[in-house]
């Protein structure tokens, strides 16, 4: 019987260098987070580790959104290193998931310093825009009135043109809620989303299986079905990720299996974490950059 994981992580390096050996690894570049012991002894990868390099500039700011019944909305750009405010880059829209605001993408994934480590060999860089969706709306309208996607459409993205970056062409990136969320926007707005990552999404194929919250009943949830008719993201660039220990993982492959052309990603090793969220960042952005 081979050894456990505990009694190979309490051996000495000696030890573990060689069980590393032993599997015969040939890559040395491995996503950040990750080394060849790591994957030699059959770790899923769940450190990703932030890049420690400064990120480009960032502006945050405010405004009282309308669509999101009076609520007073914070929203952050990052753009890559060197680029000056004004520069009419593409948009990248980050969606948070449940729980979460427009810090999310940059204090909790680094996504603004994973953008800043490779940016320069970008074909597209971008402009990452993130904003309070709401901590439990999952990006659709709400009974009270709390609408994110008009707000996304209707009150964000004027104020990012009027800013100087280029909105008639955007993409998405969303975790969980949010990637539920980027599913809905994609679909609804077609001709708007050039290109879309989504990343262990929130999906449930009954209402009966649905966190409580979600969504405002059974109507609420037929409405925002995302299974009911996938042709509106035919034509869309769109990479799908998730964990294969994400709770999330049996419906996630349920509505990749029925996406034609079938999008690019996968099922990797991880789960509905941080750390997996981090592991991913890289090969994601630049999805985006390459597709934009």
């Amino acid at each position: 019987m081979p050894p456990s994981r505990r009694s190979l992580l309490s051996a000495g390096i000696g030890t573990l260098a060689a069980a590393a050996a032993g599997v015969g690894l040939v890559e040395s570049r491995l996503v950040p987070g990750r080394t060849m012991m790591h994957t030699a002894l059959g770790l899923t990868g769940e450190d990703g580790v932030v890049p420690a390099v400064a990120p480009g500039p960032m502006l945050s700011g405010t405004f009282t959104s309308a669509a999101r019944a009076g609520t007073q909305v914070a929203w952050t750009v990052a753009y890559p290193p060197g680029s000056p405010t004004d520069a009419p880059l593409p948009v990248v829209l980050a969606l948070h998931g449940r729980g979460g605001d427009h810090r999310a993408p940059f204090d909790e994934l680094g996504l603004d310093r994973f953008m800043a480590a490779d940016a320069a060999d970008w074909r597209t860089p971008f402009a990452l825009v993130s904003v309070d969706g709401g901590a439990s709306t999952f990006w659709h309208r709400r009974r009270n009135g709390d609408d994110p996607q008009a707000m996304l459409l209707t009150e964000l993205l004027p104020r990012l043109a009027q800013r100087g970056l280029r909105t008639d062409r955007i993409g998405l990136i969303g975790w969980s809620m949010g990637g539920f969320g980027a599913l809905l926007f994609a679909a609804a707005q077609p001709d708007l989303v050039g290109a879309a990552v989504v990343v262990s999404p929130a999906l449930w194929r009954e209402y009966a299986d649905v966190r409580p919250g979600a969504f405002d009943g059974p109507t609420d949830f037929a409405a925002n079905n995302v299974f009911a008719d996938q042709r509106p993201l035919a034509g869309l660039r769109l990479r799908v990720d998730c964990g294969r220990d994400d709770p999330f993982a049996a419906a996630t492959r349920e509505f990749v299996n029925g996406l034609t052309p079938p999008p690019a990603g996968g099922f990797q090793p991880g789960a509905h974490t941080v750390g997996y969220w981090r592991r991913m960042a890289p090969e994601q952005l630049r999805f985006l950059a390459w597709n934009l």
